[in-house]
């Protein structure tokens, strides 16, 4: 019991900074679960969920505040969802230890263009044809790349959307949406590798839903667009450094 309110606690100060950056808390809850002395298959399918669950609830306030592109993010899940397992299947040739260094480096790139690259907005919503070519475009790449590393796509998705000039607020929230389905993917996946805790999935699905509240509140009705890019940069500043950590201490 003790564990599982510990988790929930965590659960909600990350997901609710997280939900601001739309790329979901799995991939510092499942470390954070594991130090709980989590079973590792229950930690991944738990955190997991708690991306899905997270995700819808930030997904309803920004779809309510008309922020999710729809024509990219469709695009988007459906390349991405196809062409992940042939990243998967090529990455069996790599090594991953380079492969892993090479998506650090990536993060690295986009973190602090998020932080001092100003790209000119640009609208794409008044051109359907613009909005079908990005959603085909960034899914393919962030579909493959996310097969290839092993990694969620979000982190991939949300960077190369503000390059192209999207509103931040914007690419957070139709990154979230994304979130949902993919991390309901992987969850279905680790999930037959172990069994639920009911427990520690109460606690931490309430921290998880209100976290997320919290947080699209933030995003949507208290935050500036370059807040939200300085977010997004910190996160992905954050990932590389967590990933950077784990490759060194190997």
């Amino acid at each position: 019991m003790t564990t599982a309110i510990v988790a929930g606690l965590i659960t909600f100060v990350f997901t609710a900074l997280l939900t601001i950056a739309g790329v979901g808390a799995a991939f510092i809850l499942i470390p954070v679960f594991i130090a709980l002395h989590i079973d590792i298959h229950v930690a991944m399918a738990v955190a997991l969920l708690l991306n899905s669950i997270a995700m819808s609830f930030a997904s309803y306030s920004y779809i309510k505040a008309k922020l999710v592109l729809w024509k990219v993010a469709i695009p988007i899940l459906i390349v991405a969802t196809a062409l992940s397992p042939v990243g998967a299947y090529v990455s069996q040739g790599l090594n991953d230890h380079i492969l892993k260094w090479l998506f650090v480096g990536f993060l690295l790139f986009a973190g602090f263009m998020m932080l001092f690259y100003e790209p000119e907005e640009r609208d794409i919503e008044s051109s359907r044809s613009k909005q079908l070519v990005y959603g085909i475009s960034i899914g393919a790449v962030a579909g493959f790349l996310g097969g290839l590393l092993g990694v969620g796509g979000g982190n991939i998705i949300i960077p190369v959307l503000v390059w192209m000039g999207i509103n931040p607020k914007k690419a957070s929230a139709t990154t979230a949406f994304i979130v949902i389905f993919s991390s309901l993917s992987g969850f279905l996946g680790h999930a037959t590798l172990g069994s639920l805790d009911m427990t520690l999935l109460g606690f931490t699905a309430i921290a998880s839903a209100l976290g997320a509240v919290l947080g699209a509140w933030l995003m949507t009705a208290k935050l500036k667009r370059k807040q939200v890019k300085l977010i997004i940069g910190i996160v992905l500043l954050g990932i590389a450094g967590k990933m950077m950590w784990g490759l060194l201490v190997k």
